[in-house]
């Protein structure tokens, strides 16, 4: 019966190769390389993201952040591209209302990235207003998936700043469009079984895994080993080639 149990992959957002390999000897699935001291998406030196890609098997996913939204769209295509260069399977993208999103989106689909997907990151405290109809648009421009996240640490964690019907409305708008979709947001190990309830395919930590919670401290590792034991083990929920998400644990497919 544990396989029916609701399970998620684990995320965890590391700075250096030391702390992708203690993530990834401790069972996190997928290796996030962020930036924590320059923002909610801060993003690293593109040779400490190669650095921390070549410190972990190659079967662990590893993504990247580009930093903070931009409405850009010539700058993030330029920006996305110089970080899939560094090996990486994801690049994480910022996207907020009102910022030219759509017209960022729109010049992303014509990117050429082998090898890399694309992911993107609503902040849901920027005005508190979850635009779903971005989930259609990421899915046209050929994301793989969407995540939620906050970008001010301080206003709470997600389930603070949400309410459970919208979360569970998002999770449920990104599996109808056919992209993963992800939980993040100050979570810690105590949220973890009411974020399952709402079965996103990745839960993603980083002030969860730090000492004293702090977010730019170093990751603890009795704080990674308490949310990966919250977190019940089964296969990687990212799925890299296709972009559809997994309903392995629920025994959808």
């Amino acid at each position: 019966m544990d396989q029916l149990r609701p399970t998620a992959s684990m995320l965890a957002s590391v700075t250096d190769e030391r702390e992708a390999r203690l993530c990834v000897a401790l069972g996190a699935d997928v290796i996030d390389a962020k930036n924590p001291a320059a923002g909610a998406l801060g993003a690293l030196d593109h040779a400490t993201v190669r650095a921390i890609r070549g410190s972990v098997p190659r079967h662990v996913p590893v993504s990247a952040t580009i930093g903070d939204p931009d409405d850009d769209a010539e700058a993030v295509a330029g920006t996305v591209c110089a970080m899939a260069a560094t090996g990486v399977d994801i690049v994480k993208i910022g996207l907020l209302p009102g910022m030219g999103t759509r017209a960022m989106l729109r010049g992303l689909a014509d990117l050429d990235l082998p090898g890399a997907r694309l992911v993107g990151v609503l902040l849901v405290d920027r005005g508190r207003t979850l635009d779903l109809e971005l989930i259609s648009q990421a899915r046209a421009a050929g994301f793989a998936g969407l995540m939620l996240d906050t970008a001010d640490k301080r206003n709470g964690t997600l389930p603070d700043l949400l309410p459970a019907a919208a979360l569970r409305g998002f999770v449920i708008a990104a599996h109808s469009a056919g992209l993963f979709a992800g939980l993040a947001g100050s979570l810690r190990a105590e949220h973890v079984p009411h974020m399952l309830g709402f079965q996103p395919d990745i839960l993603g930590f980083r002030g969860g895994l730090c000492r004293e919670g702090n977010r730019t401290a170093i990751i603890d590792a009795d704080a990674v080993l308490a949310v990966r034991r919250a977190i019940p083990v089964g296969a990687c929920r990212v799925p890299l080639q296709d972009g559809i998400a997994r309903r392995q644990s629920e025994g959808a497919l």
